[in-house]
């Protein structure tokens, strides 16, 4: 890592995070209307940046966000700003906000989003967590398909922090949401696969749920290598009953869970198919990254 002071990007330019401000009267501020991507980077490369790009300008046009999401600008700021701070690996976030909000007075054409973007090392999960498996909270928060920024990454994020100090305060890694019809969603902050009899099964993205980036990597590489997967809707009884679970997300990659709550999942072990999920997303970093 480079001795320089760290840098972020705003709205143009790579500067000292202790200088970077925005406006008193953004709607991120105001009112959390925005979008984020929390990305890696693999010896200097971020890992499928252009599909993170592309989830970020998919929701800001489903959510009739009035800014446009320009992916060469996107792709710019977060290697300009990976390069600046001589970061290898690294996790990335990229901010958008839809700007300052209007003021009496102000034309629409004025409005500019804001665009921020940070870069550090990445702190790992505790080991024990891989080695031993991880144990979540089944959240009693739930999911649903009128909220209308469900399976969209927004800065709203604060229903889920709170779903997941309750977990943390029951000493579960990761807390699990369900819908009101009691079909699994996701986690906080990750996608959730079930194994059973050698099936790898993942809730469908209407249910609703953010289409994970690492997730779509598990889903790909189990069709190259005929193993089968399903996207379907699944219980709390296929969840407990299940041989293996694990859930997937960019810092994270494959995390398996072998208890939820007090309940073993299988042989509260992590299993021969999430360990062949874990390598399978090592392999698309490798092939990816060269």
């Amino acid at each position: 890592m480079s001795e320089r002071p760290s840098l972020v990007y705003l709205d143009g330019e790579l500067i000292d995070p202790a200088h970077a401000r925005v406006s008193a009267f953004d709607g991120g501020f105001q009112y959390g209307v925005g979008l984020f991507e929390t990305m890696r980077a693999y010896g200097g490369r971020i890992f499928r940046l252009d599909a993170h790009i592309e989830r970020m300008r998919r929701s800001a046009e489903v959510l009739k966000l009035s800014f446009l999401v320009d992916v060469a600008v996107c792709r710019s700021a977060l290697e300009r700003l990976l390069e600046a701070n001589g970061l290898a690996d690294a996790r990335l976030r990229l901010t958008m906000t839809c700007g300052p909000t209007l003021l009496p007075g102000a034309s629409e054409e004025r409005v500019r989003p804001t665009m921020l973007a940070t870069a550090t090392g990445v702190t790992p999960y505790p080991r024990d967590f891989y080695e031993k498996g991880m144990t979540v909270l089944v959240s009693r928060y739930r999911q649903s398909k009128a909220d209308p920024l469900g399976g969209h990454k927004t800065t709203c994020y604060w229903p889920r922090l709170v779903a997941l100090r309750e977990a943390h305060e029951a000493q579960c890694g990761e807390a699990l949401w369900f819908t009101p019809e009691n079909l699994l969603a996701e986690g906080c902050m990750s996608n959730v696969f079930v194994v059973r009899d050698g099936v790898l099964k993942t809730p469908p993205l209407d249910t609703p749920v953010l289409p994970g980036i690492v997730r779509n990597v598990i889903v790909e590489a189990a069709g190259r290598a005929g193993r089968p997967v399903e996207e379907t809707a699944l219980t709390i009884h296929d969840l407990l009953n299940a041989d293996e679970v694990f859930l997937t997300n960019s810092v994270m990659e494959v995390m398996p869970v072998c208890r939820v709550e007090r309940k073993g999942i299988g042989n509260e072990k992590p299993g021969p198919v999430t360990a062949w999920a874990a390598g399978a997303y090592r392999d698309a970093v490798n092939d990816e990254s060269v």
